[in-house]
């Protein structure tokens, strides 16, 4: 396995190293590595010259660049007003019952989190969320017992 900054550095070499390369390293990171860890976003502030705390900063304002480790499954649940008419309440209490957790929660096992954030672009078909990079729309309570009962299995 490679280091975190055998990585960073292949992925500078990748995008560059001007500022404007920082936001497509971050995210090829958390693709590869799942989250930003403190340790890898001071090695890419070396590696592009610039400071810990605008990398810091950039990664703490995007919420789909986590900085902290988060589960196998990713469970991201849209909180717009859209969602929010169509029952969003009831598909976010579905999942909270079933994992036994709340959002910002990681069940013990590691393997499911939760999270509530911004529009991910499925208001035309809402309730919707996400499951790592999986949509899932148009839910119901039974519909995401469902769902959650195949990512249970695997």
């Amino acid at each position: 396995m490679e280091t975190v900054q055998d990585l960073v550095h292949v992925l500078a070499d990748k995008h560059g190293r001007t500022r404007e390369s920082l936001l497509p390293i971050l995210q090829d990171i958390v693709e590869e590595r799942r989250y930003l860890s403190k340790e890898v976003m001071v090695d890419v502030a070396r590696e592009l010259d610039i400071s810990a705390a605008d990398v810091f900063g950039v990664a703490t304002f995007y919420t789909f660049l986590d900085t902290v480790e988060r589960g196998k499954y990713v469970i991201r649940v849209c909180k717009t007003i859209s969602c929010s008419m169509k029952g969003k309440g009831d598909v976010l209490a579905t999942i909270e019952e079933m994992l036994k957790i709340k959002p910002g929660e990681t069940t013990p096992d590691k393997k499911f989190s939760l999270l509530e954030t911004n529009c991910i672009g499925w208001c035309h078909k809402a309730p919707a969320i996400l499951i790592n990079d999986t949509p899932y729309t148009e839910l119901t309570p039974e519909k995401v017992t469902e769902i959650l009962r195949e990512y249970i299995k695997k």
